[in-house]
Parts: structure tokens; sequence; C-alpha cells
């Protein structure tokens, strides 16, 4: 069996929605949806949280994941990204001389993820680079609407005025809940985002960006049904 991480990113200092990262979610911190998703699915030797934040990193470890070392200010920045922060993390773990084959970088707001989720997703590891969870995009892109420059709405693609939005291309876009990697690639790559990365087709009813107050009701409100199903 491969060895493996889960990483949950979570920096302190969330701007639109101050402590997101552990603000309550339906009657607990929404970061520990994630930390128990990975423990549960019995997939990982390590669970891990990287965070900069000593309450954060307490409420970590109280949902029973690792807190091995404080994240650096570098990566946790405005301007960091999650590949930072998790090139950040294997690199501190191979000075400590632990290694791993793949990993699984999780967002602290994801209380869609499940262990079932992670497992079927690390499973299409086995034959990919990398794996992301998707979605499509709830209305055809292909009819979406521009302003030109008098502020008049024009279509973008308007030989698809007319045509039926079944017949149209379907698109989709990052779910922002997980991506599972192998590690090496990563290394090579600098990013989860491979040559053969594979998706996992998510449900409209299972995402919610939370970027906002608006989204964090809808996000309960669909993770109670999704719980109810």
């Amino acid at each position: 069996m491969e060895s493996s991480i889960a990483i949950i990113t979570a920096r302190g200092g969330s701007k639109r929605i101050p402590r997101k990262n552990i603000r309550d979610f339906c009657g607990r911190p929404i970061i520990t949806y994630s930390i128990e998703a990975a423990l549960q699915s019995g997939l990982f030797d390590e669970v891990m949280v990287s965070t900069e934040d000593e309450e954060i990193a307490r409420i970590a470890r109280e949902a029973g994941a690792q807190v091995p070392f404080m994240r650096s200010s570098a990566s946790a920045g405005d301007y960091a990204s999650t590949d930072d922060v998790i090139m950040e993390v294997l690199e501190a773990y191979r000075k400590q001389d632990r290694e791993f084959e793949t990993f699984c970088c999780l967002y602290p707001t994801a209380p869609f993820v499940t262990a079932q989720k992670l497992q079927d997703a690390m499973g299409l590891l086995e034959k990919a680079d990398s794996v992301m969870p998707v979605v499509a995009f709830s209305f055809p892109p292909q009819r979406c609407m521009v302003l030109n420059e008098a502020g008049e709405l024009r279509m973008k693609w308007p030989e698809h005025a007319r045509t039926r939005s079944q017949d149209l291309e379907p698109y989709y876009h990052d779910c922002g809940q997980f991506y599972c990697c192998r590690t090496a690639l990563f290394k090579e790559y600098k990013t989860t985002d491979l040559p053969h990365m594979v998706p996992v087709i998510m449900s409209e009813l299972e995402v919610q960006d939370i970027d906002n107050p608006d989204d964090w009701e809808i996000a309960e409100v669909k993770y109670r049904r999704m719980m109810n199903r």
C-alpha cells in the first residue's frame, strides 16, 4: 500500500468571512468536517493541518488531526497559492525523513467532502496523475452575454443564440473541495493540474463556494439536504 498524507490548508487570515475556517457550520467548526472525512476514510498515514494560527491548530488537534509544525508567514499571506502550501508541507516532512507517495489536499471549508468521496477519488488515482472534483456550470457558458463599448448587452457567441442547451458541450469547474495527487509528479510540475488529471463529477447540491454570509447560509441548507437524502 502506498504511503499517503492528507493536507488540510487553513490559514487564519480570511478577509471576507472573518475566522472562516473555524466558524460554526451546522453546529461545529467547519474545519472539523474535512478532518473527520480524512480520518474516517482510513486512507492516510497522516492527517495534518497546515496553519499559522494557534486557535485553528488547537481545534484541529482536538478533532484528531496532527499539527506538527506551523505554517510560515510566506505561505500564510494573501498571495500564497495552495500549491505553495503543499510544497512547504511536503518539504517539511522530507526534512523529518518522512515522504509520501500520494497526497490529498483538502480545503477546510469543504463540509460536503465525505470519507466515501475521498476513497473513490484516491481509487481513481491508481491510474491517474491527479484527481479533481468538478461540477458542471449550471448555465451553458456558450450562451453568456457581454457588454459592448456602449454598455449594451450582446451575446458573446451569437451563433449559439438558437442552439438548444442540451446540444451544447458541458463545461466544468473546480469544486474547490480537494485534490488528490502523486507526489513525485507534483514536485516535478509544481501543481496538482497534471497531464493525466481525471475528474470526480459532483452534483450541484453537494458543491458551494463559501465567500460571503449568503453563501454560508446556502451551504448549510445544501449540507442538511445532503445528510437527509
